[in-house]
């Protein structure tokens, strides 16, 4: 590179920096909101079920049902509440007051000391299928858990032929904070990558500057770099905002190397730089510019990347959807390196996706950026 556009390029830096500063948009966009996302997902959503309220029916209370139920209260997950009889308790299930009915028969206590177990039901509000899955989950986890316990308290083998002993790997505490928040760094910097600079060259038509830009010696390829530049730095400081939240305010393990984890942020900082470049060449409407980065960038990359959805359980045709997301394949390396550390199978793959997109969107930008007013 020669001096003279050494310094083009260093003033075209300086630019959007100063235009940066001055737009409270951009300041919003690139950090505000981030730690309000990362606040709101952090500690506002959870896909875990604890304190779950659970109706509590014994059609003959005795030494034995009240020893159940005294299991169930002595755990975070359910917030059991013991009504008298099946209306009452199926009236509270109608109502929402509770997501499921534990009902134990009038003949529980001769039941359970005989070979076939007790007789015991359980009914669950299926609206919410995940949760009712969770809380079946569970009484099935506090009834084996109860009558192991039993039998070795009064010295006898629990009537199971095979023992259980489950083992969890990468997020052992099944905290789904764990895997909600290292995906939310993608969601963040598609935010920043994507929706930024989609109005970046947008805002330049409506504002006139860009018949300025045109007339300066510095060429369309030195402005689309100084443009890069700085929504690049902007991006990495972004990116490192939320992994700190992550690891230092959310707990969240970080197994994997930072530098690795930096990289593979930059192919996915690129790509996005460059979808959000190529929407702003082609529309010259900051507001039309805005809705399209919005509706094929971050609402893809919400809802098609494995973010909250599993990517496996979607219909096949929805999955070869998904290899068009740029999302994806962050997704899939971010909550790797946290969760499960340096694993190159999943990591390189994934990367070269990535720097393929790349690759890709910035050629389309420069191809077509052109000194040209029509």
């Amino acid at each position: 590179m020669n001096p003279g556009a050494g310094m083009r390029l260093s003033g075209l830096l300086k630019k959007e920096f100063l235009q940066i500063l001055r737009d409270p948009s951009s300041i919003a966009i690139a950090f505000l909101m981030p730690l309000f996302l990362q606040l709101l997902f952090g500690f506002g959503v959870s896909l875990d079920a604890d304190h779950v309220p659970i109706a509590l029916v014994a059609e003959a209370p005795g030494p034995d049902s009240a020893d159940f139920f005294a299991s169930l209260e002595g755990t975070h997950y359910f917030a059991p509440q013991a009504m008298a009889n099946m209306p009452e308790a199926e009236q509270a299930l109608r109502r929402g007051d509770v997501k499921g009915i534990l009902r134990l028969r009038a003949n529980f206590a001769r039941e359970i000391r005989q070979s076939e177990g007790a007789p015991i039901q359980l009914i669950v509000d299926g609206v919410d299928a995940n949760t009712a899955r969770i809380v079946i989950g569970y009484v099935e986890g506090a009834w084996g858990n109860w009558v192991t316990l039993r039998a070795t308290r009064r010295g006898q083998d629990a009537h199971s032929p095979v023992t259980l002993q489950p083992r969890t790997w990468f997020n052992s505490e099944l905290r789904s904070r764990n895997f909600l928040v290292p995906g939310l760094i993608a969601i963040i910097m598609t935010l920043i990558g994507a929706l930024l600079t989609a109005m970046v060259m947008a805002r330049e038509w409506e504002r006139g500057t860009m018949e300025a830009l045109m007339v300066t010696p510095a060429s369309m390829t030195e402005v689309l770099l100084g443009k890069l530049g700085a929504y690049f730095l902007l991006g990495t400081g972004g990116l490192l905002l939320t992994v700190g939240l992550a690891v230092g305010l959310f707990e969240v393990p970080l197994r994997g190397s930072f530098w690795v984890l930096w990289g593979c942020a930059s192919l996915f900082l690129l790509a996005a730089l460059g979808m959000g470049l190529t929407i702003s060449t082609l529309v010259r409407s900051q507001f039309v510019a805005g809705q399209i980065a919005i509706l094929a960038t971050f609402i893809p990359a919400f809802l098609l990347s494995g973010f909250i959805f599993d990517v496996d359980s979607m219909p096949p045709v929805v999955q070869a959807i998904t290899h068009l997301v740029v999302a994806r394949y962050f997704v899939a390396i971010v909550q790797t390196l946290f969760l499960a550390g340096n694993v190159w199978s999943v990591i390189l793959p994934n990367a070269l996706a990535l720097a393929l997109m790349a690759t890709f969107f910035l050629g389309v930008t420069w191809r077509n950026a052109r000194k040209r007013l029509d």
